[in-house]
C-alpha cells in the first residue's frame, strides 16, 4: 500500500494558531513558579528514570494533587503532552512516561513491547511510585493501552479521556499496513523516520509525517522532530528496535474487548479529530456504542491524529470537565 493513499493536504487556519497562543499565555500565568516542561530543553531536564522489572522508564512528573497519567502515540513519546501538562499541572500531578520501545525508556533485555506488556509496565510504574489510582489521557496507540488498562485494572483508573486511537475494529488501522510491512523487512525506521529526522522540513510536507498527522503543516517543529525521532533512529541498534516495536502492533490487542468496555463503570469522555486519515469516524462510533459509562463526546472538526499536540487547550478543558463530573 502506498502511503499517499492516507495522506491529506489540510492546512491550519489562523484561528487555531491564535487559540494556541492564547492558551500558552494563560498556562504560563497559571503555572508561574511551577516546573515548566513546555520547551524541549526544559522537558529533557525534567526527565526522570524509574527502574522497573521491565526496564528503566523515562518520564516526567509535574504538578500536584491526584495523579493523571498521559499515554502518548506512535512514533512519539511523552513530549507530545508538554503543553497539556502545563495547563493541567495546577490541578493534577501529571505523569507522562515513555512506552517500552519509544522515547527514552530503556527496555529490559528480552522484554516484549506489545500493548499488553505496556500495561504491565504501567502497573509496575505506578506501584513503584506508590500511586493507587490515576486519571488516564490517551492518544493513538496510547489510547489502546488506556483501554486495556482500565478494563483489566479498573481499580487503578478514576477516569479516561480518549482521543483518536485504536479501537477493536481498527487495531491496527489500515494505514499501518505499509508500516508493518516495511518493519517486517527491517526498513520502516530507515526509509520513513530516518529521512524525516535528518530533514525536519521533509517531515513537514503534505506527504510526510506532518501531512499524515497534523492539521498545521508547521508541525512537527524542529525540536519535536529531534525529541521524537532521535531515540528511534540515531543508531542502527535503535532503528532495529523501532522496527520491532512497529511489528508489535501488528496483532489486534483489543480483540474481544467490547463486553468489558460495555460493563465498565469507569467514566470516559472522548474527543475525536474528524479529519484523521489514520483512525476513521467508524472507530468513534464504535466507542460511542460500546463504552459503558460514556460522559461526553466532542468532535474536533478539521483536526488529525495528533491534534492533542496542537490543541492542548482542548485537552485541558475536557479533562477538567470530566474530572469535575466524577
Amino acid at each position: 500500500m502506498n502511503r499517499r493513499t492516507f495522506l491529506s493536504m489540510s492546512v491550519a487556519g489562523g484561528a487555531a494558531l491564535l487559540a494556541g497562543s492564547a492558551f500558552a499565555a494563560a498556562t504560563d500565568k497559571a503555572t508561574a513558579g511551577a516546573v515548566s516542561v513546555a520547551s524541549a530543553a526544559a522537558f529533557a531536564q525534567a526527565r526522570k528514570y524509574l527502574a522497573t522489572p521491565l526496564g528503566d522508564i523515562a518520564y516526567v512528573d509535574v504538578g500536584r494533587g491526584p495523579a493523571a497519567l498521559f499515554l502518548h502515540g506512535f512514533p512519539l513519546n511523552s513530549f507530545q503532552w508538554r503543553d497539556a501538562i502545563q495547563g493541567l499541572a495546577p490541578h493534577r500531578r501529571c505523569l507522562a512516561p515513555d512506552f517500552l520501545g519509544l522515547g527514552y525508556t530503556r527496555v529490559g533485555e528480552g522484554v516484549s513491547m506489545e500493548p499488553a506488556n505496556q500495561v504491565a509496565m504501567l502497573v509496575a510504574f505506578l506501584d513503584k511510585l506508590g500511586i493507587d489510582q490515576v486519571d488516564l489521557v490517551g492518544n493513538d496507540s496510547g489510547g489502546a493501552v488506556a483501554q486495556l488498562l482500565y478494563v483489566h485494572h479498573p481499580e487503578r483508573v478514576r477516569s479516561v479521556l480518549l482521543t483518536n486511537c485504536d479501537t477493536e475494529i481498527e487495531c491496527p488501522p489500515k494505514a499501518m499496513a505499509p508500516v508493518i510491512e516495511l518493519a517486517g523487512q527491517d526498513r520502516f525506521a530507515q526509509e520513513w523516520l530516518l529521512p524525516w529526522w535528518k530533514d525536519p522540513n521533509l517531515a513537514r510536507t503534505p506527504d510526510g509525517f506532518g501531512g499524515m498527522c497534523y492539521r498545521d503543516l508547521s508541525n512537527p517543529t524542529n525540536d519535536a522532530v529531534a525529541m521524537y525521532f532521535t531515540p528511534l533512529v540515531e543508531t542502527e541498534v535503535l532503528r532495529q528496535r523501532t522496527n520491532r516495536f512497529a511489528l508489535s502492533l501488528a496483532n489486534n490487542s483489543l480483540e474481544g474487548i467490547a463486553p468489558a468496555l460495555k460493563a465498565s463503570k469507569t467514566p470516559v469522555s472522548i474527543v475525536w479529530g474528524t479529519a484523521d486519515d489514520i483512525f476513521s469516524l467508524d472507530g468513534l462510533k464504535y466507542l460511542i456504542d460500546h463504552v459503558g459509562n460514556l460522559q461526553h463526546v466532542e468532535r474536533l472538526d478539521g483536526y488529525k491524529l495528533f491534534w492533542p499536540e496542537e490543541r492542548p487547550d482542548v485537552i485541558r478543558d475536557q479533562a477538567l470537565k470530566l474530572w469535575k463530573s466524577i
